[in-house]
């Protein structure tokens, strides 16, 4: 018995010191990793390193990057030129906001609601001020496969800021089941991610809710592909 708890002892102590080969991860560093405590299939693979940074991910696509302070001055914003001296006379949006209504949500100004306030009066053509706008009080809804809701296109808040030829018909068709939309391509500036991350709020896991906003029934199941349907062993 005394034998058999030195020979586990013995194999513990080896297997405490064990180093695996040295591994190179996509950034080119060399790392070993040692065995000081049971080891994971993603730490063999440095699939999950001891510290993840994620401060690279997706450096591609401006809708993911994390803005520290999105109402900062103009010379502070990265947006506006620095070395051009008028920069520095432009007035800062923090104090131009004073007073409008707030949200979680873009630039944490609920822009809606400062129209129909009547706080703000946008422009609606940009050379005859006396030009009214075109409002259309019309909910598009679009169903969705996944569980989530399905999205609302509320057309009246947009139209009180946009001209129809803003997005019809170069971005959106004008017609039932001719635009194909995905969050791939919102995330990609595409279809509704041309203003959305732009000049509009940015799709962020917080404000999922404010598309998607129209609950699945009560008896809705998920639709069967093509192939699950022609499928005759089900």
């Amino acid at each position: 018995m005394r034998d058999m708890i030195k020979t586990i002892a013995t194999s513990v102590a080896l297997s405490a010191s064990l180093v695996l080969p040295t591994m190179v991860l996509a950034q080119g560093n060399p790392v070993i990793v040692s065995a000081v405590k049971p080891v994971t299939s993603a730490e063999v693979t440095g699939s999950v390193p001891q510290q993840l940074n994620v401060s690279q991910a997706n450096v591609f696509n401006r809708l993911l990057k994390k803005i520290n302070d999105p109402n900062a001055a103009p010379p502070d914003d990265g947006i506006h030129d620095t070395t051009n001296e008028p920069t520095f006379s432009l007035q800062p949006p923090k104090v131009a906001y004073e007073g409008f209504p707030t949200t979680e949500f873009g630039n944490r100004i609920d822009w809606v609601k400062a129209i129909n306030d009547g706080l703000i009066n946008p422009r609606y053509d940009r050379q005859d001020a006396s030009v009214e706008p075109f409002v259309m009080d019309l909910d598009i809804v679009r169903p969705v496969k996944a569980s989530v809701p399905d999205v609302v296109f509320p057309h009246k808040p947009h139209t009180q800021w946009l001209h129809c030829s803003n997005c019809h018909p170069k971005i959106f068709i004008p017609q039932r089941g001719a635009n194909q939309i995905s969050m791939s391509a919102i995330l990609l500036g595409e279809k509704c991610g041309v203003c959305h991350g732009k000049v509009s709020f940015p799709p962020t896991t917080k404000s999922c809710k404010k598309c998607h906003s129209k609950p699945k029934a009560d008896d809705w199941k998920p639709p069967l592909s093509e192939a699950s349907s022609k499928n005759p062993w089900r």
